[in-house]
């Protein structure tokens, strides 16, 4: 490696257990949101009480839950189509782990060539979604989420501050 790769590596390092931090913390908050959202039918991870690895999760991960939450959205393929297309902080990757927020729908993007059936065997359902969670302000992350959800359902369910407002 490198001596500035090096230095760059190490950078990185220095701050990861703050990122993760906020990662968790950030999930967290958009995972319970989401619970409580009509347009969503079902939310998982592991942060939740209604998780049922969450008695293991709180056991054994003692830094936070994560960033990665998946949830159902209501309308099934149409709706994650609009949803992925509407969002405006969120990036259309199928990564995780980055420090901005980062959202897929499998059934229409990275699964669509498969049969319904292989998409169901490989657990891809029509209304899965998948976020990574980023370390931007939760405010903002949880805006953007409920004018994309409301963009793709018709449902809008707060009054959130519009991304890049003033707080």
């Amino acid at each position: 490696m490198s001596p500035f790769n090096s230095f760059l590596f190490l950078q990185g390092l220095e701050s990861l257990p703050l990122r993760i931090e906020r990662h968790s913390a950030n999930a967290l908050a958009v995972a319970r949101w989401l619970e409580g959202n009509p347009s969503i039918e079902w939310v998982s991870y592991p942060g939740l009480a209604s998780h049922p690895a969450h008695k293991y999760a709180a056991k054994y991960l003692s830094g936070g839950f994560g960033g990665v939450v998946t949830f159902g959205l209501k309308g099934g393929v149409e709706a994650g189509r609009k949803l992925i297309d509407s969002v405006k902080l969120f990036s259309l990757l199928a990564n995780v782990g980055d420090a901005k927020s980062l959202i897929i729908h499998p059934a229409s993007t990275t699964h669509q060539q498969l049969s319904a059936q292989d998409q169901a065997a490989s657990g891809v359902t029509p209304e899965l979604v998948r976020i990574s969670v980023g370390i931007e302000h939760v405010d903002d992350i949880i805006a953007d989420l409920d004018q994309a959800i409301g963009a793709a359902t018709g449902i809008r369910t707060t009054k959130a501050t519009p991304i890049g407002a003033t707080r």
